[in-house]
């Protein structure tokens, strides 16, 4: 089974929609707070079970897959012919569609990991000083967020690899035209 552009879409679409979806239902799972337990001195948080951390982490991890596959999708040498990088960004619309998806996919990386970090830490770090300690959780909403650029990300990776399938086409075009009228015959 030879990679095809299709392959390589359907492989990109479907890791950024699985982060989309981990997600999306880390941050439904995430719970609003903490039971505060107070002791001498100190205050001990006690957290209900929380499956965001695993679902955050996942969702970043398919969030790298999806962003890896993008770009490796976008210069994989498709029928065994490859094209020089520079071929792919002379197209201002390549171009620019292909800092886009780096950037959304970093945005979406900051975003989903930003939240579960802070979540983890919550549970490792609940002993407290202060008696007045509301056992807090993690910001709501970057979870959420996160996921819905990571979707986008997927997209944005998505139409660089069909504008990069276009710059591949006429590249090609172009080679074969150029071959053709070098072997005419000068009398033609």
């Amino acid at each position: 089974m030879a990679v095809t552009i299709k392959r390589a879409a359907l492989i990109v679409a479907g890791l950024g929609f699985l982060s989309f979806i981990l997600g999306v239902i880390a941050e439904n799972k995430k719970p609003e707070a903490g039971t505060p337990i107070p002791g001498k001195g100190v205050v001990i948080c006690k957290y209900p079970r929380d499956p965001s951390l695993a679902l955050g982490y996942l969702s970043v991890a398919f969030l790298m897959l999806s962003t890896i596959a993008g770009y490796w999708s976008l210069f994989y040498p498709y029928k065994g012919k490859s094209v020089p990088h520079s071929v792919l960004f002379q197209s201002a619309s390549f171009f620019a569609f292909f800092n886009i998806a780096l950037f959304t996919s970093g945005v979406a990386a900051t975003l989903l990991l930003w939240p579960t970090i802070t979540e983890h830490l919550h549970l490792i770090r609940n002993v407290h000083h202060n008696p007045t300690t509301t056992c807090p959780t993690a910001k709501t909403g970057l979870l959420g967020g996160g996921a819905f650029v990571s979707l986008d990300s997927a997209l944005f990776w998505l139409v660089a690899l069909m504008l990069a399938d276009n710059a591949r086409q006429d590249h090609f075009y172009d080679v074969e035209k150029h071959s053709k009228a070098q072997v005419l015959p000068d009398g033609c």
